[in-house]
């Protein structure tokens, strides 16, 4: 298994970045999920550039969206103003 999160959507597709080489797979937006997102982690299996399987990756999607919320709070108290 493989971390993926979704980029886009396009159409029929998703577009997921995959794994450290952000290896970017179309999938069919029908084979996901109906609560899947963008900005979504998954854990996927990958065989022969297909996804076999796509798991929501609930604690990675908590975990990044905190990390982002965060970075905005400290843009908007001015914290990278500060010296």
């Amino acid at each position: 298994m493989m971390k993926a999160v979704i980029d886009r959507f396009e159409g029929k597709f998703a577009v997921l970045i995959v794994g450290e080489d952000e290896q970017r797979v179309n999938v069919l937006k029908k084979l996901l999920p109906k609560q899947f997102r963008e900005g979504g982690w998954l854990q996927v299996e990958i065989q022969n550039d297909e996804v076999v399987s796509a798991v929501m990756d609930e604690e990675e999607t908590a975990n990044t969206k905190q990390r982002i919320a965060d970075k905005l709070a400290r843009l908007r108290r001015g914290d990278h103003l500060k010296k």
